[in-house]
């Protein structure tokens, strides 16, 4: 427990150092929505026999979100903007809710409550590309932090069928702004290559997906960058044009860090246990040679405590070489054994 929490901090630190680092700004919205809500955004339509069932609560049906774009819509719907002001980064490290049935639920890597480091970004046509490069380049360095190899990236188009919402123009000005943002990011700089999976599109538009492999093989997105011109429409999201008149927003949805569950899930898998010093719940273990010495090890754990660094000291009732045996057993990166001469140094 211990371990997941200290590991999910540092995720959640990193995320938001990103989101930071690109302008975003951190908004919180509630878990909770109205059931219209969803009908409005499409995702009623689309994913209602994954959502949880409706709450009935007066005169209304609340539903647990299975996305966080409709409330970030919202948060922008509340205020009018200027050309001038967008694009508009709103960020926020956000719980979404899928009914996945017992069979599907598969340890931290298919979980019902995701928790997703997700920014929606509100901006003009003629900015898609540039945003989209900006995403995909913050997805690649945080799998290099993250030590996670990514396999390849992946432009998802639609295919064909009904099944997706929108305009064939705005299909094919987005896919287009994403075959520039690839080409801007230049992948084989990164060493990837890109491939084109028709018909993996999300149904309001297309998507970049960096993509990885598990142990058994196995690929799944572990990152996106999708582009969405269907709720800016449904929900009414406009911008003040420079000549004067009201146009659409686009509205891009970009995870970067990715979902909680499933990072832990690669990193502990990557590492087998042994995480980065960055990551590690015990970066630092103190060991005595005997108890004289715990008072010693204390004072340093104290000063190591103001600097940051995560330090227990092990006081149990063990001989030094099983505390180091247990240390090594628990992958801890450091370990200081202190006995009497370095006391007294």
């Amino acid at each position: 427990r211990r371990s997941v929490a200290v590991g999910r901090r540092e995720l959640e630190r990193l995320a938001e150092e990103i989101a930071r680092a690109d302008g975003c700004q951190g908004v919180y919205s509630p878990v909770l929505g109205k059931r219209a809500l969803f009908e409005r955004s499409g995702h009623w339509a689309k994913f209602s026999d994954d959502m949880f069932p409706p709450m009935r609560l007066g005169g209304d049906e609340l539903v647990l979100r299975p996305a966080n774009c409709p409330h970030h819509a919202l948060i922008y719907a509340s205020d009018r903007h200027s050309h001038r002001e967008l694009p508009i980064r709103l960020h926020e490290l956000a719980p979404m809710f899928r009914a996945e049935r017992s069979g599907v639920l598969s340890g931290l890597s298919r979980v019902r409550q995701i928790n997703l480091d997700d920014t929606h970004v509100f901006c003009r046509p003629d900015q898609v590309a540039a945003e989209a490069a900006r995403a995909l380049r913050s997805v690649l360095r945080a799998q290099r932090v993250l030590g996670l190899p990514v396999d390849r990236v992946r432009l998802s188009p639609r295919g064909p069928g009904p099944a997706y919402l929108g305009e064939d123009e705005q299909w094919r000005d987005a896919e287009q702004a994403l075959r520039v943002a690839v080409a801007e990011v230049d992948l084989s700089g990164w060493g990837l290559p890109l491939v084109e999976a028709a018909g993996e599109a999300a149904f309001y538009g297309p998507k970049l997906d960096v993509q990885v492999r598990d142990g058994r093989g196995h690929e799944e997105s572990i990152a996106t960058v999708q582009v969405d011109f269907v709720q800016p429409e449904r929900f009414g999201l406009e911008y003040d044009a420079a000549d004067g008149s009201r146009k659409p927003v686009v509205m891009i949805h970009r995870g970067t860090v990715g979902s909680m569950e499933r990072v832990a899930a690669s990193l502990l898998e990557r590492y087998q246990g042994r995480l980065p010093l960055w990551l590690a719940p015990v970066q630092v273990i103190g060991i005595p040679v005997t108890d004289a010495h715990n008072d010693y090890l204390a004072g340093i754990a104290a000063r190591l405590r103001t600097r940051g660094v995560r330090v227990e000291v092990d006081t149990a009732d063990d001989r030094m070489q099983k505390k180091i045996r247990t240390a090594q057993k628990q992958k801890v990166p450091f370990m200081l054994i202190a006995g009497d001469d370095d006391v007294a140094a």
